[in-house]
């Protein structure tokens, strides 16, 4: 296929800024795609700042806060939710109203949430912020894919995914490190972790009121509210579920039973739901399309691979290896460093020649490879071999996550542009917090073994000492305060308790891998979705399309 000129917006429409009086989406050239794109890139560098930054910050947050390893577990879920929840949410509504304005809503959504989280005096108040958060990361990252697509051919979309993706990996590396700095800062301390992405978020609502001009097709349609009821209540129940079960009450227990078969009747309303809706939040008829149903389902599994390492690193070279906050962002270099090179490589690839499922393949034996050999760490494991481990994770990454979004928009009709695009990234932020409430839980429950088994081996007097240190209540330690032996066992504890959630991972990854195999590779197409919504009345999605080119 020949390569075509990235398309833009026409003026036939209104637009959400000045534009101008040019042909029907008159194609934009390179230098304003990345105008355009540059407030978009912005935004959603914020979001991902937002959630990374605390990562190494978080052993000290939950020791400040006096909170438990459950705590720091849902200081993290708890943003993954409500961005999982709202994201069919943000996705629909773009499809409706100002896409403009409603990435403008979520980054002051998030900086509301952001100052308040700073203020935060216990674990309770900085968990609901964190909720807030996602709230307007959800929008963010959901509304950042459904722009571009409305903006780009999906030929041409590959590069700039690839500027996605690098942003990403920026933000991924950047916030950990920022956050360490800011911890390790005394006369800042870990409060200005949530201060700081302010003014991003503010010089982005700037840049994108200047820069960002999409035409804006009002339709005269109610919200499904309902639906978006139904879908948050089912992922809550769910979530709180994982994170209480074997530890609160026994995984076998008639609270497990009532809240499991609570959340499936949940999902079940919703389904019914959005059967009957005029505008569902997801549309059921575009999991007719076998390409769209089986990225989602790849979507969960990468989900919960991509947030795990994110999350339990940190704890892995603080708590393990005894690193400050600073150093843990330091050492996960390898991964982000992997991520950026392949994402950015990738698309750039992909734009030449059109060609995406090896990318999709190739990224799942990857990440594959990386998380299994990642379950042997340990508190001693040489740092040269992680960081081989870590750069196999990141390469995965980066070829399959922002892969799985391009096939799935380049099949949709422009209609439904939105909320194809929401329902791979929602599938994605489910699988991650499914993945940290369920692993947090095991990793929660794991660790006071491995403690318990490494105490018994010292003798009584470890266990008299343990005692006097306080460290024996399920909070998360100071390990340097503890006598030497006793920090020996910690650190063992909780590197062989890491090293077990990346083993279990790894099996989600080989189930992301296999379900892209069946994916079939269609030709993407040469017309933005302003483009496609413009030239054509194109139906909604069908069943699977023949084979293009």
């Amino acid at each position: 296929m020949a390569k075509t000129t990235p398309a833009g917006v026409g003026s036939g429409q209104s637009t959400d800024g000045a534009g101008s009086g040019s042909d029907t989406a008159a194609p934009m050239t390179h230098r304003q795609i990345m105008e355009a794109l540059s407030g978009l890139l912005l935004g959603m560098f914020v979001a991902i700042l937002s959630s990374t930054i605390v990562s190494n910050a978080l052993p000290e947050i939950i020791h400040d806060l006096h909170g438990s390893q459950s705590s720091l577990t849902w200081v993290v879920t708890a943003s993954l939710l409500a961005m999982t929840a709202s994201t069919p949410l943000w996705g629909k509504l773009s499809d409706l109203f100002s896409k403009k304005l409603l990435v403008q809503i979520a980054l002051v959504i998030y900086v509301g949430g952001s100052v308040v989280a700073g203020l935060s005096q216990n674990s309770g108040t900085l968990i609901a912020c964190r909720a807030v958060q996602g709230i307007g990361a959800g929008g963010l990252t959901a509304l950042a894919q459904i722009i571009m697509a409305a903006m780009i051919s999906p030929r041409e979309r590959g590069r700039y995914s690839g500027y996605l993706g690098a942003t990403f990996a920026v933000a991924t590396v950047g916030g950990p490190l920022l956050g360490g700095v800011i911890t390790d800062t005394s006369w800042l301390g870990w409060r200005w972790c949530f201060y700081v992405g302010v003014p991003f978020a503010v010089i982005a609502l700037i840049v994108l009121q200047k820069t960002l001009k999409l035409p804006v097709v009002k339709r005269d349609v109610k919200v499904d509210w309902l639906g978006a009821f139904f879908i948050t209540a089912s992922v809550t129940l769910l979530l709180i579920w994982v994170t209480l079960a074997g530890k609160n009450y026994d995984w076998l227990s008639w609270q497990t039973v009532v809240m499991v078969l609570g959340s499936i009747a949940l999902a079940g309303l919703f389904v019914l739901t959005e059967s009957k809706a005029a505008e569902p939040i997801i549309p059921l008829r575009l999991f007719r399309n076998k390409t769209i149903t089986l990225t989602a389902l790849a979507s969960l599994f990468v989900g919960v691979a991509m947030f795990s390492g994110t999350v339990f690193f940190s704890q892995y070279f603080q708590l393990a290896r005894g690193k400050t906050p600073t150093m843990s962002g330091v050492m996960t270099i390898p991964m982000i460093t992997g991520l950026f090179v392949s994402s950015t490589v990738s698309g750039q690839i992909i734009t030449k020649t059109g060609r995406w499922k090896a990318w999709l393949v190739s990224g799942g034996v990857l990440l594959t490879a990386g998380l299994g050999l990642l379950g042997s760490m340990r508190y001693d494991t040489p740092y040269w071999h992680l960081a081989c481990y870590m750069a196999l994770v990141g390469l995965g990454l980066g070829m399959i996550m922002q892969n799985l979004v391009l096939a799935t928009q380049n099949q949709v009709a422009p209609k439904d542009l939105g909320s194809a695009s929401s329902v791979v990234v929602f599938f994605r932020s489910l699988g991650g917090a499914i993945g940290v409430s369920a692993l947090g839980a095991v990793f929660a429950n794991r660790v006071p073994h491995y403690i318990k088994d490494g105490i018994t081996a010292l003798g009584p007097k470890a266990a008299a000492a343990l005692s006097k240190g306080g460290s024996g209540d399920g909070s998360v330690p100071k390990i340097d305060s503890l006598p030497a032996p006793l920090q020996t066992v910690f650190k063992s504890a909780y590197g062989h308790g890491v090293g077990d959630i990346f083993l279990y991972t790894a099996p989600c990854a080989l189930l992301a891998f296999i379900i892209t195999l069946f994916i079939k590779e269609v030709a993407l197409k040469s017309k933005s979705g302003t483009q496609a919504a413009e030239g054509e009345k194109a139906p909604a999605v069908d069943a699977e399309p023949a084979r293009q080119g």
